[in-house]
Protein backbone atom coordinates (compact mmCIF):
# COMPACT_ATOMS: atom_id res chain seq x y z
CA UNK A 1 0.00 0.00 0.00
CA UNK A 2 1.06 3.55 -0.69
CA UNK A 3 0.37 5.28 2.49
CA UNK A 4 0.81 9.00 1.66
CA UNK A 5 -1.48 8.72 -1.43
CA UNK A 6 -3.97 6.46 0.16
CA UNK A 7 -3.97 9.21 3.54
CA UNK A 8 -4.47 11.59 0.77
CA UNK A 9 -7.67 9.64 -0.88
CA UNK A 10 -8.89 8.25 2.69
CA UNK A 11 -9.03 11.85 4.22
CA UNK A 12 -11.19 13.06 0.85
CA UNK A 13 -13.72 10.16 1.43
CA UNK A 14 -13.77 11.21 5.42
CA UNK A 15 -14.95 14.46 4.79
CA UNK A 16 -16.81 14.13 2.13
CA UNK A 17 -19.24 12.29 4.43
CA UNK A 18 -18.44 14.16 7.42
CA UNK A 19 -19.80 17.42 5.89
CA UNK A 20 -23.15 15.49 5.05
CA UNK A 21 -23.17 13.51 8.07
CA UNK A 22 -23.69 16.79 10.31
CA UNK A 23 -26.80 18.07 9.01
CA UNK A 24 -28.68 15.23 6.86
CA UNK A 25 -29.88 13.06 9.75
CA UNK A 26 -31.28 16.00 12.07
CA UNK A 27 -32.06 18.69 10.22
CA UNK A 28 -35.49 17.38 9.79
CA UNK A 29 -36.20 17.52 13.49
CA UNK A 30 -35.40 21.60 13.40
CA UNK A 31 -37.75 21.75 10.35
CA UNK A 32 -40.34 19.73 12.00
CA UNK A 33 -39.93 20.79 15.48
CA UNK A 34 -38.77 24.75 16.35
CA UNK A 35 -39.03 25.85 12.76
CA UNK A 36 -42.69 24.22 12.99
CA UNK A 37 -42.66 23.18 9.16
CA UNK A 38 -44.87 21.06 7.93
CA UNK A 39 -44.22 17.79 6.23
CA UNK A 40 -44.62 18.63 2.97
CA UNK A 41 -42.19 21.87 3.91
CA UNK A 42 -39.71 19.48 5.15
CA UNK A 43 -40.00 17.26 2.09
CA UNK A 44 -39.18 19.99 -0.02
CA UNK A 45 -35.68 21.20 2.21
CA UNK A 46 -34.97 17.69 1.60
CA UNK A 47 -35.44 17.21 -1.75
CA UNK A 48 -32.48 20.17 -2.58
CA UNK A 49 -30.07 17.67 -2.67
CA UNK A 50 -31.46 15.41 -5.02
CA UNK A 51 -33.27 17.88 -6.75
CA UNK A 52 -29.99 20.04 -7.43
CA UNK A 53 -27.71 16.16 -8.39
CA UNK A 54 -30.82 15.97 -11.07
CA UNK A 55 -28.49 18.86 -13.14
CA UNK A 56 -25.45 19.15 -11.38
CA UNK A 57 -24.32 15.68 -11.30
CA UNK A 58 -24.90 15.45 -15.47
CA UNK A 59 -21.84 18.18 -15.47
CA UNK A 60 -19.93 17.24 -12.99
CA UNK A 61 -18.73 13.83 -14.68
CA UNK A 62 -18.43 15.64 -17.93
CA UNK A 63 -16.04 18.17 -16.48
CA UNK A 64 -13.74 15.65 -15.01
CA UNK A 65 -14.01 13.29 -17.49
CA UNK A 66 -12.96 15.69 -20.77
CA UNK A 67 -12.07 19.30 -19.21
CA UNK A 68 -10.98 19.59 -15.43
CA UNK A 69 -9.00 17.79 -12.53
CA UNK A 70 -11.86 17.12 -10.33
CA UNK A 71 -9.50 18.10 -7.39
CA UNK A 72 -10.57 21.61 -8.45
CA UNK A 73 -14.16 21.33 -8.96
CA UNK A 74 -14.29 20.01 -5.71
CA UNK A 75 -11.95 22.38 -4.04
CA UNK A 76 -14.26 25.52 -5.62
CA UNK A 77 -17.61 23.60 -4.76
CA UNK A 78 -17.04 23.17 -0.85
CA UNK A 79 -15.08 26.65 -0.34
CA UNK A 80 -18.58 27.97 -1.73
CA UNK A 81 -20.16 25.57 0.42
CA UNK A 82 -19.02 27.59 3.57
CA UNK A 83 -20.63 30.26 3.18
CA UNK A 84 -24.41 28.46 1.75
CA UNK A 85 -24.32 26.82 5.31
CA UNK A 86 -23.51 29.59 7.59
CA UNK A 87 -26.23 31.67 5.72
CA UNK A 88 -28.81 28.50 5.85
CA UNK A 89 -28.22 28.69 9.85
CA UNK A 90 -29.34 31.81 10.03
CA UNK A 91 -32.62 31.66 8.30
CA UNK A 92 -35.73 30.22 9.79
CA UNK A 93 -38.12 30.90 7.14
CA UNK A 94 -39.32 28.46 4.16
CA UNK A 95 -38.61 29.96 0.82
CA UNK A 96 -35.40 31.56 1.82
CA UNK A 97 -34.09 28.55 3.73
CA UNK A 98 -35.52 26.36 0.62
CA UNK A 99 -33.29 28.83 -1.98
CA UNK A 100 -30.35 29.19 -0.21
CA UNK A 101 -30.49 25.05 0.44
CA UNK A 102 -30.71 24.48 -3.11
CA UNK A 103 -27.79 26.60 -3.75
CA UNK A 104 -25.93 24.42 -1.52
CA UNK A 105 -26.65 21.24 -2.82
CA UNK A 106 -25.88 22.12 -6.40
CA UNK A 107 -22.64 22.40 -5.35
CA UNK A 108 -22.31 19.35 -2.99
CA UNK A 109 -23.95 17.16 -5.14
CA UNK A 110 -21.72 17.65 -8.06
CA UNK A 111 -18.60 16.17 -5.68
CA UNK A 112 -20.29 12.97 -4.81
CA UNK A 113 -19.12 11.37 -7.89
CA UNK A 114 -16.09 13.11 -8.01
CA UNK A 115 -14.73 11.86 -4.80
CA UNK A 116 -15.32 7.71 -6.38
CA UNK A 117 -13.74 9.28 -9.44
CA UNK A 118 -10.32 9.89 -7.79
CA UNK A 119 -10.71 6.82 -5.33
CA UNK A 120 -11.17 4.48 -8.56
CA UNK A 121 -8.87 6.24 -10.54
CA UNK A 122 -5.93 5.91 -8.18
CA UNK A 123 -6.42 2.62 -6.79
CA UNK A 124 -3.78 0.42 -8.45
CA UNK A 125 -1.41 3.04 -7.08
CA UNK A 126 -2.71 2.66 -4.00
CA UNK A 127 -2.61 -1.24 -3.97
CA UNK A 128 -5.87 -1.47 -1.87
CA UNK A 129 -9.22 -2.64 -2.22
CA UNK A 130 -11.77 0.03 -2.69
CA UNK A 131 -13.67 -1.15 0.77
CA UNK A 132 -10.32 0.10 2.93
CA UNK A 133 -10.98 3.46 1.18
CA UNK A 134 -14.96 3.63 0.87
CA UNK A 135 -15.09 2.71 4.96
CA UNK A 136 -14.07 6.30 6.19
CA UNK A 137 -17.69 7.31 5.12
CA UNK A 138 -19.50 5.61 7.42
CA UNK A 139 -16.77 6.43 10.00
CA UNK A 140 -17.00 9.88 9.47
CA UNK A 141 -21.04 9.48 9.56
CA UNK A 142 -20.89 7.90 12.71
CA UNK A 143 -17.80 9.91 14.52
CA UNK A 144 -20.06 13.65 13.64
CA UNK A 145 -23.11 11.91 14.86
CA UNK A 146 -22.10 11.12 17.98
CA UNK A 147 -20.12 14.03 18.27
CA UNK A 148 -23.22 16.10 18.05
CA UNK A 149 -25.25 14.39 20.06
CA UNK A 150 -22.32 14.49 22.47
CA UNK A 151 -22.18 18.24 22.49
CA UNK A 152 -25.76 18.79 22.99
CA UNK A 153 -25.70 16.43 26.29
CA UNK A 154 -23.13 18.36 27.02
CA UNK A 155 -25.61 21.84 26.84
CA UNK A 156 -27.90 20.08 28.08
CA UNK A 157 -30.00 20.57 24.83
CA UNK A 158 -31.04 20.78 21.41
CA UNK A 159 -30.93 24.69 20.75
CA UNK A 160 -32.82 25.46 17.68
CA UNK A 161 -31.14 23.08 15.78
CA UNK A 162 -28.97 25.37 13.83
CA UNK A 163 -25.67 23.70 14.96
CA UNK A 164 -25.87 20.64 12.43
CA UNK A 165 -25.52 23.46 9.95
CA UNK A 166 -22.90 25.53 11.61
CA UNK A 167 -21.19 22.40 11.86
CA UNK A 168 -21.11 21.41 8.53
CA UNK A 169 -19.78 24.63 7.53
CA UNK A 170 -16.68 24.32 9.69
CA UNK A 171 -16.08 21.04 8.39
CA UNK A 172 -16.76 22.23 4.52
CA UNK A 173 -13.62 24.70 5.45
CA UNK A 174 -11.26 21.58 6.30
CA UNK A 175 -12.52 19.55 3.37
CA UNK A 176 -11.30 22.31 0.86
CA UNK A 177 -7.71 22.29 2.06
CA UNK A 178 -8.35 18.02 1.35
CA UNK A 179 -9.40 18.75 -1.92
CA UNK A 180 -6.19 20.79 -2.64
CA UNK A 181 -4.04 17.87 -1.26
CA UNK A 182 -5.00 15.39 -3.71
CA UNK A 183 -3.17 13.74 -6.51
CA UNK A 184 -3.48 14.76 -9.45
CA UNK A 185 -6.31 13.58 -11.88
CA UNK A 186 -5.98 14.22 -15.43
CA UNK A 187 -9.20 13.99 -17.45
CA UNK A 188 -9.27 10.64 -20.18
CA UNK A 189 -12.01 11.31 -22.56
CA UNK A 190 -11.27 12.91 -25.47
CA UNK A 191 -13.79 12.61 -27.88
CA UNK A 192 -17.72 13.57 -27.78
CA UNK A 193 -19.41 14.08 -25.02
CA UNK A 194 -18.81 11.39 -22.06
CA UNK A 195 -22.03 11.70 -20.08
CA UNK A 196 -24.07 11.02 -23.31
CA UNK A 197 -21.85 8.02 -24.21
CA UNK A 198 -22.08 6.79 -20.24
CA UNK A 199 -26.09 7.54 -21.13
CA UNK A 200 -25.14 4.37 -23.64
CA UNK A 201 -24.95 1.84 -21.05
CA UNK A 202 -28.61 1.99 -20.68
CA UNK A 203 -28.97 -0.14 -23.90
CA UNK A 204 -27.66 -3.25 -21.82
CA UNK A 205 -31.43 -4.18 -20.47
CA UNK A 206 -29.14 -5.89 -17.47
CA UNK A 207 -28.09 -2.47 -16.68
CA UNK A 208 -31.24 -0.60 -17.01
CA UNK A 209 -32.56 -3.52 -14.48
CA UNK A 210 -30.16 -2.21 -12.01
CA UNK A 211 -30.27 1.71 -12.59
CA UNK A 212 -34.34 1.50 -12.46
CA UNK A 213 -34.04 -0.86 -9.16
CA UNK A 214 -31.75 1.41 -7.87
CA UNK A 215 -33.78 4.75 -8.49
CA UNK A 216 -36.86 3.40 -6.57
CA UNK A 217 -35.41 1.38 -3.56
CA UNK A 218 -32.85 4.40 -2.84
CA UNK A 219 -35.48 6.66 -2.92
CA UNK A 220 -36.95 5.29 0.00
CA UNK A 221 -34.08 6.19 2.25
CA UNK A 222 -36.07 10.01 2.45
CA UNK A 223 -38.47 8.06 4.65
CA UNK A 224 -35.62 6.76 7.10
CA UNK A 225 -34.04 10.25 7.05
CA UNK A 226 -37.13 12.07 7.58
CA UNK A 227 -39.16 10.05 9.55
CA UNK A 228 -36.19 8.27 12.09
CA UNK A 229 -36.10 11.09 14.34
CA UNK A 230 -39.58 12.14 14.66
CA UNK A 231 -40.89 8.35 14.96
CA UNK A 232 -38.00 7.41 17.46
CA UNK A 233 -39.30 10.49 19.92
CA UNK A 234 -42.83 9.62 19.30
CA UNK A 235 -42.27 6.11 21.23
CA UNK A 236 -40.12 7.33 23.65
CA UNK A 237 -37.01 8.07 22.60
CA UNK A 238 -34.78 11.19 23.71
CA UNK A 239 -34.58 13.74 20.67
CA UNK A 240 -31.29 14.70 21.91
CA UNK A 241 -29.84 10.65 21.23
CA UNK A 242 -31.82 10.68 17.70
CA UNK A 243 -27.93 11.54 16.09
CA UNK A 244 -25.92 8.91 18.13
CA UNK A 245 -29.38 5.77 17.59
CA UNK A 246 -28.92 6.69 13.66
CA UNK A 247 -24.93 6.65 14.13
CA UNK A 248 -25.49 2.53 14.72
CA UNK A 249 -26.54 2.03 10.85
CA UNK A 250 -22.80 3.68 10.15
CA UNK A 251 -20.95 1.69 13.10
CA UNK A 252 -22.40 -1.17 11.40
CA UNK A 253 -21.75 -0.22 7.76
CA UNK A 254 -18.02 0.69 8.34
CA UNK A 255 -17.83 -2.99 9.30
CA UNK A 256 -19.55 -4.48 6.81
CA UNK A 257 -17.64 -2.17 4.29
CA UNK A 258 -14.25 -3.79 6.01
CA UNK A 259 -15.25 -7.18 6.41
CA UNK A 260 -18.16 -8.29 4.01
CA UNK A 261 -18.12 -6.13 0.95
CA UNK A 262 -15.34 -7.70 -0.62
CA UNK A 263 -15.71 -10.94 0.37
CA UNK A 264 -19.86 -10.66 -0.68
CA UNK A 265 -19.11 -8.67 -3.92
CA UNK A 266 -16.00 -10.68 -5.14
CA UNK A 267 -17.10 -13.99 -4.48
CA UNK A 268 -19.89 -15.03 -1.77
CA UNK A 269 -22.72 -13.79 -3.71
CA UNK A 270 -21.86 -11.31 -6.97
CA UNK A 271 -22.74 -8.06 -7.38
CA UNK A 272 -26.49 -9.04 -8.31
CA UNK A 273 -27.06 -11.24 -4.91
CA UNK A 274 -25.37 -8.33 -2.73
CA UNK A 275 -27.01 -5.64 -4.29
CA UNK A 276 -30.43 -7.62 -3.95
CA UNK A 277 -29.47 -8.56 -0.20
CA UNK A 278 -29.09 -4.71 0.43
CA UNK A 279 -32.49 -4.19 -0.79
CA UNK A 280 -33.89 -6.54 1.08
CA UNK A 281 -31.94 -5.25 4.60
CA UNK A 282 -33.97 -2.23 3.56
CA UNK A 283 -37.22 -4.04 3.28
CA UNK A 284 -36.69 -5.82 6.66
CA UNK A 285 -35.74 -2.44 8.44
CA UNK A 286 -39.16 -1.17 7.00
CA UNK A 287 -40.82 -4.13 8.37
CA UNK A 288 -39.19 -3.58 11.55
CA UNK A 289 -40.76 -0.03 11.62
CA UNK A 290 -44.29 -0.35 10.25
CA UNK A 291 -44.69 -2.95 13.34
CA UNK A 292 -43.51 -0.41 15.72
CA UNK A 293 -41.41 -2.28 17.78
CA UNK A 294 -40.18 -1.32 21.27
CA UNK A 295 -37.55 1.84 21.33
CA UNK A 296 -34.73 -0.68 21.92
CA UNK A 297 -35.14 -2.85 18.73
CA UNK A 298 -35.85 0.24 16.68
CA UNK A 299 -32.32 1.31 17.92
CA UNK A 300 -30.60 -1.99 17.01
CA UNK A 301 -32.07 -2.26 13.10
CA UNK A 302 -30.16 0.56 12.86
CA UNK A 303 -27.59 -2.22 11.83
CA UNK A 304 -29.90 -3.07 8.60
CA UNK A 305 -29.51 0.96 7.34
CA UNK A 306 -25.52 0.24 7.39
CA UNK A 307 -25.73 -2.78 6.00
CA UNK A 308 -28.50 -1.40 3.30
CA UNK A 309 -26.07 1.34 2.39
CA UNK A 310 -23.02 -1.13 1.92
CA UNK A 311 -24.78 -3.50 -0.14
CA UNK A 312 -26.81 -1.42 -2.10
CA UNK A 313 -25.29 1.66 -2.29
CA UNK A 314 -21.68 1.49 -2.16
CA UNK A 315 -21.81 -2.18 -3.76
CA UNK A 316 -23.74 -0.41 -6.81
CA UNK A 317 -20.91 2.25 -7.20
CA UNK A 318 -18.61 -0.43 -7.82
CA UNK A 319 -20.39 -2.16 -10.26
CA UNK A 320 -20.57 1.44 -12.48
CA UNK A 321 -17.30 1.66 -11.80
CA UNK A 322 -16.76 -2.23 -13.05
CA UNK A 323 -18.46 -1.60 -16.39
CA UNK A 324 -18.06 1.65 -17.25
CA UNK A 325 -15.72 2.29 -20.44
CA UNK A 326 -12.85 3.75 -20.42
CA UNK A 327 -12.55 7.09 -19.73
CA UNK A 328 -16.10 7.65 -18.54
CA UNK A 329 -15.27 6.99 -14.99
CA UNK A 330 -16.55 10.37 -13.98
CA UNK A 331 -19.68 10.20 -16.09
CA UNK A 332 -20.83 6.40 -15.08
CA UNK A 333 -20.11 7.56 -11.45
CA UNK A 334 -22.25 10.61 -12.45
CA UNK A 335 -24.87 8.37 -14.16
CA UNK A 336 -25.30 6.14 -10.57
CA UNK A 337 -25.62 9.16 -8.65
CA UNK A 338 -28.26 10.92 -10.97
CA UNK A 339 -30.38 7.60 -10.61
CA UNK A 340 -30.01 7.27 -6.48
CA UNK A 341 -28.87 10.26 -4.69
CA UNK A 342 -30.40 12.58 -7.65
CA UNK A 343 -33.75 11.65 -9.38
CA UNK A 344 -34.50 8.92 -6.99
CA UNK A 345 -33.81 10.68 -3.88
CA UNK A 346 -35.98 13.88 -4.92
CA UNK A 347 -39.41 11.17 -6.02
CA UNK A 348 -38.74 9.78 -2.54
CA UNK A 349 -38.58 13.15 -0.78
CA UNK A 350 -41.77 14.18 -2.81
CA UNK A 351 -43.28 10.70 -2.13
CA UNK A 352 -42.42 10.89 1.76
CA UNK A 353 -43.76 14.30 2.48
CA UNK A 354 -46.85 13.85 0.82
CA UNK A 355 -47.30 10.52 3.07
CA UNK A 356 -46.52 11.88 5.64
CA UNK A 357 -48.81 14.96 5.58
CA UNK A 358 -51.63 12.19 4.63
CA UNK A 359 -50.81 9.84 7.75
CA UNK A 360 -50.64 13.13 9.91
CA UNK A 361 -53.77 14.14 12.22
CA UNK A 362 -53.80 16.56 14.92
CA UNK A 363 -49.73 16.79 15.12
CA UNK A 364 -49.30 12.94 15.17
CA UNK A 365 -48.16 10.93 12.95
CA UNK A 366 -49.81 7.19 12.11
CA UNK A 367 -46.28 5.61 11.35
CA UNK A 368 -47.39 2.35 10.23
CA UNK A 369 -49.24 3.91 7.31
CA UNK A 370 -46.19 5.88 6.11
CA UNK A 371 -43.54 3.16 6.74
CA UNK A 372 -45.99 0.66 4.56
CA UNK A 373 -45.37 2.48 1.27
CA UNK A 374 -41.14 1.88 1.49
CA UNK A 375 -42.17 -1.25 2.71
CA UNK A 376 -43.87 -2.57 -0.22
CA UNK A 377 -41.24 -0.42 -2.69
CA UNK A 378 -37.89 -2.24 -1.37
CA UNK A 379 -39.72 -5.20 -1.66
CA UNK A 380 -40.66 -4.58 -5.18
CA UNK A 381 -37.46 -3.39 -5.95
CA UNK A 382 -35.73 -7.03 -4.44
CA UNK A 383 -37.91 -8.90 -6.75
CA UNK A 384 -36.96 -6.96 -9.66
CA UNK A 385 -33.34 -7.41 -8.77
CA UNK A 386 -33.44 -11.48 -8.16
CA UNK A 387 -35.26 -12.03 -11.27
CA UNK A 388 -34.37 -9.84 -14.17
CA UNK A 389 -31.13 -8.28 -12.61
Amino acid sequence: MTTPLYLKVSALMFMEYAVWAAWMPVLAARLLGPLQMSGKQTGWIYATLPLASIFSLLFAGMLADKYLDPRWILAFCHAAGVVLLFMAARITKFKPLFLVMLAYSMLYGATLPLVNLVMFRHLKEINTDAGYIFIWAPVAWALIGYALSGWRNLRKAEGDGSDCLKLAGGLSVIMTLVCLIQPETTPLSQEGIPMFKAFNMLMDPHYAVFFIASMAVAGTMQFYFLGTGQFFTSIGGSGKNVSAIMGIAQAAQSLATLFLLGLFYKGALGPKWTITLGAVCWFLLYGVYWMKLPKNVIAVSQVLHGLAYVFFMIAGQMHANDVAPQGLGGSAQSLIFWSTNGLGLFLGTQLAGFVMDRSCVAGKFNWSKVFLVPLLITLAGALALAVAF
